[in-house]
């Protein structure tokens, strides 16, 4: 990762700035700009405005790294009401996850149940869930989870990082099982014997990875990236392409460009966050552009 990266991850580590950011007019300026609001129904909102404008939606209950069962099991209970939400107001929708939230950090079985609950209620609702790629330290059960899951359900997806170097492997090993892969960069900061540390390689594994993904077969290619060049690559890729694919980006990043490719035919899913747990996905996004950064130094100082 980049050094103004590890810089931004550092700083918003320190506990100043975190109640700089979370008890200020300024920090609940930018959380409004990444995150739709605290409650499932600011959430649901915000993905009805975005099927009025030709877009779908993946619904993201904030939050990860959770140590206690109960809390595990009121994750997946908020999960399975945003399904039930979905389905009674007939959103054009699925639902992102988190395994950490879903208790894998406490034992992978309550996770691995909760995945399992959750696709099938997805069925039900007629949709999908996607599973969010979290630290390396849990990239192996998370991928092994979701073989499983996938493999009984047929209704799921994975994320996956281009900057891990383990990644072309769970491609290969993933891509036969159908559903959709969601690839990205990567968000999380991860030691050199990991993954890649140069935006210049990172970027030759997503294109090498995003060529793989769109001539593939029986897979449903998900392009997370807001990067302009990325998205040219897709574009042109898709035009040997017979199957679906999507483009997926984050609610509040580059919205112009998000109703450009809905406007142009193209199918443009938006992950729409909500929930109070909103700082540490703030500062993954603070994180990954100076532009953000610099939003919210307008806004601390009145002038954004």
């Amino acid at each position: 990762m980049s050094l103004f990266t590890r810089a931004v991850v550092a700083t918003t580590a320190a506990r100043p700035v975190e109640r700089l950011i979370t008890h200020t007019r300024a920090g609940r300026a930018v959380a409004d700009r990444f995150v739709a609001g605290q409650s499932l129904r600011d959430g649901t909102e915000a993905a009805e405005r975005l099927n009025r404008r030709r877009m779908t939606v993946s619904l993201d209950l904030l939050g990860e790294e959770v140590t206690d069962r109960s809390g595990a099991e009121r994750a997946a209970d908020e999960y399975l009401e945003a399904l039930d939400a979905i389905a009674a107001r007939g959103l054009t929708a699925n639902i992102s996850v988190k395994l950490t939230q879903l208790g894998l950090a406490i034992d992978p079985s309550l996770a691995a149940g909760a995945v399992d609950q959750l696709a099938k209620a997805a069925a039900e609702a007629g949709t999908t869930v996607t599973i969010d790629m979290e630290a390396s330290a849990y990239t192996a059960d998370t991928v092994d989870i979701y073989a499983d899951a996938q493999s009984r359900h047929g209704n799921l997806g994975l994320c996956l990082q281009a900057c891990l170097y383990r990644t072309p492997e769970d491609l290969d090993r993933l891509m036969p099982l159908g559903g959709h892969i969601r690839l990205c960069k990567g968000a999380y900061v991860e030691p050199p014997n990991i993954a890649l540390q140069t935006g210049r390689e990172i970027d030759a594994a997503f294109v090498r990875l995003l060529t793989v993904l769109m001539r593939s077969e029986g897979v449903r290619p998900a392009i997370a990236t807001h990067d302009p060049v990325m998205i040219k690559m897709a574009l042109d890729l898709a035009r040997e392409r017979r199957d679906g694919f999507e483009f997926q980006m984050l609610f509040g990043v580059r919205p112009d460009e998000q109703r450009r490719l809905a406007t142009m035919g193209y199918d443009m899913r938006v992950y729409v966050p909500f929930g109070s747990a909103w700082y540490p996905y703030l500062t993954r996004r603070l994180a990954e552009r100076p532009a953000n950064v610099w939003f919210f130094v307008r806004a601390l100082f009145g002038t954004g």
